[in-house]
């Protein structure tokens, strides 16, 4: 298992058979403040890298969650739907957002390590 991230603050775990679990990193929960809701991508939908595949809403905004990579939604958390304060207090575990089928997982390489990203919310 990979694990990536992306400079608009949303982490992948990928799998070695191109699937992927997608959700929103420390830094961005922190950033956004307690969770109150959660709009999920459905089941199905393709998306390009970049798309908007979901919102994040907080006391204090809302955000894009957007599509690390190219591919088709296989699942959402439907936890996270229930109970959106899963993404602040597991937001690398129980708060996932979605699992995805990568159209081309090799597009990974692209994306931010662990150490890259704690780069740039560091310097940020």
């Amino acid at each position: 298992m990979t694990l990536k991230y992306t400079p608009d603050h949303e982490w992948l775990k990928i799998d070695a058979d191109g699937t992927a679990v997608v959700g929103i990193t420390h830094h961005a929960q922190d950033a956004l403040g307690d969770v109150v809701f959660v709009d999920l991508p459905a089941v199905g939908t393709t998306f390009a890298a970049k798309d908007v595949a979901g919102v994040v809403e907080s006391v204090k905004a809302a955000a894009d969650v957007y599509m690390p990579l190219s591919g088709d939604i296989l699942e959402v958390n439907e936890a996270l739907r229930d109970d959106p304060a899963l993404a602040n207090t597991d937001p690398l575990g129980a708060g996932w957002f979605f699992k995805v089928k990568l159209t081309n997982p090799a597009d990974a390489d692209e994306l931010m390590s662990e150490t890259a990203y704690d780069e740039l919310v560091k310097n940020a």
